[in-house]
C-alpha cells in the first residue's frame, strides 16, 4: 500500500548494526498528520488527501486557510501537503496518519528543500569551469553560470527505515536528506521498484565456464 506523511527534519545520527558496522542515519518528526481533504475521481477527476500538520495559532490563518479548516473539522494546521495514493478513496477527513503507518524495511522517497547558500559563482554552483573561449568565442542563453544556489526542492529516493518509533513520532532513515535542521519534508512510499539482492554467483559446475576452470599455476588454485 502507498503511504505518505509529512515531517521536520531532527538531524542526522548514527547506528550500530547488530554486526557492529556505523549506519549513518537522519531522524525525521514525522506526523501526526490529519486528512483535511479528499479529492474523488466523480468530483475531481483524481483521487487523493490532502494532509494537515503542525498545529498554529488561528490569529496566524487568512480567513479562507481558517474556513476551508473549519469545513473539515479540523484544528489550525500550518503545513497543508496534497498526496495523489493508490488508497486514497479508503480515507476519510480527520483520520489521522502517524508514524506507524511506516515498518522498518520499508523503502521511502523524502522530499525537502534545500540548504540555501546564496549568490555563489559558477565553480561553487556548477563545481566547473564553463570551458574554453576560443569557439564560438560567446556564453549561449541557459548556460550555467553564477547566481542563487541551494533553496530548490530536492527528492532523494529509495532510502530504507531504519527504526519507526510511534511514540516520540519519529521515523530514522539511512542516509542523508535534502533541507537544514527543523526543515519540512514529505515522506512517501518509494517510485522505484525494489528488486531483492540474489546470492553471489559462486564458481559454476559447468567445466565450460570460465568460473569452473581453475589455473593450478596460481597460487590460489595451490593448497
Amino acid at each position: 500500500m502507498e503511504k505518505a506523511i509529512i515531517g521536520r527534519k531532527v538531524g542526522m545520527s548514527q547506528i550500530f548494526d547488530a554486526d557492529g558496522k556505523v549506519i549513518p542515519v537522519t531522524v525525521i518528526e514525522a506526523g501526526p498528520c490529519v486528512v483535511v481533504q479528499k479529492k474523488t475521481s466523480e468530483k475531481d477527476g483524481y483521487e487523493a488527501v490532502q494532509l494537515g500538520f503542525g498545529d498554529v495559532g488561528e490569529r496566524k490563518l487568512t480567513k479562507p486557510e481558517k474556513g476551508h479548516l473549519d469545513k473539515a473539522g479540523v484544528s489550525p494546521k500550518r503545513h497543508l501537503k496534497e498526496f495523489k495514493l493508490n488508497k486514497a478513496a479508503e480515507m476519510n477527513v480527520g483520520d489521522v496518519v502517524k508514524a506507524d503507518a511506516f515498518a522498518e524495511g520499508d523503502h521511502v522517497d523524502v522530499t525537502g528543500i534545500s540548504k540555501g547558500h546564496g549568490y555563489a559563482g559558477v565553480v561553487a554552483r556548477h563545481a566547473g569551469s564553463m570551458g574554453s573561449g576560443t569557439d564560438p568565442s560567446r556564453i549561449f542563453k541557459g548556460k550555467i553560470g553564477a547566481g542563487h544556489m541551494g533553496v530548490d526542492q530536492v527528492t532523494v529516493m529509495n532510502l530504507d527505515v531504519v527504526k519507526v518509533d510511534p511514540e516520540l513520532n519519529m521515523i530514522v532513515v539511512r542516509g542523508a536528506i535534502p533541507g537544514p535542521k527543523g526543515g519540512l519534508v514529505t515522506i512517501r512510499s518509494s517510485a522505484k521498484t525494489i528488486i531483492a539482492k540474489k546470492g553471489d554467483a559462486g564458481i559454476s559446475a559447468n567445466p565450460q565456464k570460465a568460473s569452473a576452470r581453475v589455473n593450478p599455476q596460481k597460487a590460489s588454485a595451490r593448497r
